[in-house]
């Protein structure tokens, strides 16, 4: 996992709903913790684009809801800046289901992908359809 370039807004708190964007099965999922987020007591852990965080189907397919996958964020609607002094930002909010390697569980991706999440995780550029 690499760091990324542009500088993230963390937009999407715990307990964000967000949309799967991949053809897992999963299509709204619940953020319920962020993977490596270090914070103030009591203060809810935020994400941003190229964030891993720990999610919980709320729609999809039957085997893959009560159980705690962990996802990437793909895209936000929260504009972030780029080191060349680009703002991007987003129709939706939305995640892939990743396994405990990072590698994605699905075999496309529905929908463009933020090049930040493709320069941290080269696997998920490679089912990408639009990288941005």
């Amino acid at each position: 996992m690499k760091a990324i370039s542009a500088n993230i807004v963390r937009a999407l708190n715990v307990g964000a709903i967000i949309n799967c964007a991949d053809n897992s099965g999963a299509k709204t999922l619940q953020i319920i913790g962020v993977k490596g987020y270090k914070g103030r007591r009591k203060r809810l852990a935020k994400a941003g684009v190229g964030d891993v965080i720990y999610v919980r189907v709320v729609k999809g397919e039957h085997k893959l809801k009560h159980q705690v996958h962990l996802a990437v964020i793909i895209r936000q609607k929260k504009e972030y800046r780029r080191p060349n002094g680009l703002r991007v930002c987003f129709e939706d909010n939305a995640a892939i289901l990743v396994n405990k390697k990072f590698d994605p569980i699905a075999s496309e991706i529905k929908g463009p992908v933020a090049k930040e999440v493709v320069e941290r995780f080269l696997p998920i550029g490679k089912i990408a359809s639009r990288v941005v």
